[in-house]
């Protein structure tokens, strides 16, 4: 079974965001993972030697598993900025965010300096991603896309600019996931079981700016794991266009619309405890929303409450 690029890319990341929490929490645990004071020469080597070797096997494996089963083409653009309501899109701001955010913590515990970290590290999701895109341009069936690099260099400024401004993240960038109906009508596009949802359905998925209060104020009695979180997403999608579909028939109605919520969210990673353990289970699942009391406003003009989303 052929996986579609879509899933490639996020497993990709569901990777690293796995690798960039072990590698802040396991420090503690043992000499090896302890951040290293000053350039520890060895360890920098063996993550550029490791990022260069993972990103080659990356994409000569996408090369093989997934473009070389299609039509190749001379490079070419394409105009994908409509399709999904832009959920793809917010998707890419996600992913070359993590992949930024693991490049730095890896410098980091290298001992590298914070401009080698921000120069070589937190531009790992852009490059990467963006070298994806260009694959994309010369297959048939897809295109470099504008959008998609614009949403790459999105996610690597995020993370950026607050490293230059904070030296902190004070914004983090979540996701939630719900089931929805619509995989049932569209299995072969949004999904046939669950992880293949997560990953494909667009109506399920929430993109959230989590925004840690008291960072913003560290004098204040805030908790310091409290956080207010704005959220989009999507309904009522069942393929990138409205009523389109390739092969030779048109889809049933979409109702399509966009979703805007506000919510309370939890930084685990702030939460005090002496347990490894649970700092590296707070760590590991720090990119997930927790779910909580959201206020949802639609582009339909409706607004409803939500005990708990997710």
């Amino acid at each position: 079974m052929i996986i579609p690029l879509p899933v490639i890319k996020n497993i990709i990341l569901a990777a690293c965001l796995f690798f960039v929490s072990h590698v802040v929490t396991a420090q503690s645990n043992s000499q090896f993972w302890k951040k290293s004071d000053t350039l520890h020469s060895k360890r920098r080597n063996a993550v550029y030697i490791t990022e260069a070797a993972a990103a080659t096997v990356t994409l000569i494996g996408l090369n093989q598993l997934w473009y070389a089963n299609h039509k190749r083409s001379s490079f070419h653009t394409i105009n994908d900025n409509s399709e999904w309501l832009q959920m793809d899109k917010a998707g890419h701001i996600l992913s070359s965010y993590y992949v930024g955010k693991l490049g730095m913590n890896v410098l980091n515990w290298a001992g590298e300096s914070k401009r080698n970290q921000l120069i070589y590290g937190s531009t790992l999701g852009f490059v990467f991603l963006s070298t994806v895109e260009i694959l994309d341009g010369f297959s048939e069936e897809w295109g470099f896309s504008i959008g998609d690099l614009i949403s790459n260099a999105t996610g690597s400024g995020l993370l950026i600019g607050q490293e230059l401004l904070w030296e902190e993240q004070r914004l983090q960038l979540k996701y939630s996931f719900h089931t929805t109906h619509y995989a049932n009508e569209r299995p072969e596009i949004l999904g046939e079981n669950f992880l293949e949802q997560t990953l494909e359905d667009y109506n399920g998925q929430t993109y959230w700016l989590s925004a840690n209060i008291w960072s913003f104020n560290k004098e204040s009695s805030i908790p310091k794991w409290l956080n207010i979180a704005f959220g989009y997403g999507a309904d009522g999608m069942l393929s990138g266009n409205k009523n389109i579909y390739s092969n030779s028939f048109i889809l049933p109605e979409q109702n399509r619309y966009r979703q805007y919520y506000i919510s309370l969210d939890l930084d685990l990673t702030k939460i005090r405890t002496r347990s490894n353990l649970l700092k590296t289970i707070f760590s590991t699942l720090n990119f997930v929303k927790i779910p909580a009391p959201t206020i949802e406003i639609n582009s339909k003009g409706r607004s409803k409450f939500h005990l708990f989303y997710f």
